[in-house]
């Protein structure tokens, strides 16, 4: 079993921090610096969302050179999440033959009511 997928939906509930983990997977990595160029935001806002991000487990940082701190999308971040979501998706699927069951049961019943 993973771990708890809700850090991952309320990082991932902000459309700034998505475009930002989105950024990262087509770039392989970025900075602080980077994503405020392309984001109508300061840096400490950037800052901001990088901090939430990496809480969530969603990123780390990336090895590199120099001084500059880069960020990159974890390996299997998403695992929470998407347990979660198959899970779900199989109790979900599992449940619809019930329902079905039980209208045609109702249906037919009606019928021999009449």
């Amino acid at each position: 079993m993973t771990g708890d997928p809700g850090p991952v939906f309320a990082a991932l509930a902000d459309p700034t921090r998505r475009w930002m983990v989105e950024s990262m997977l087509r770039e392989g990595a970025a900075s602080a610096p980077a994503l405020s160029s392309e984001l109508p935001i300061s840096r400490q806002a950037v800052a901001k969302h990088l901090a939430t991000l990496s809480a969530a487990g969603l990123i780390e940082r990336a090895p590199g050179s120099g001084r500059e701190v880069r960020y990159r999308v974890r390996d299997r971040a998403l695992d929470p999440a998407v347990t979660w979501l198959r899970d779900t998706e199989a109790a979900w699927d599992a449940r619809l033959p019930r329902l079905k069951d039980t209208v045609e049961r109702k249906r037919r019943r009606n019928r021999a009511d009449v």
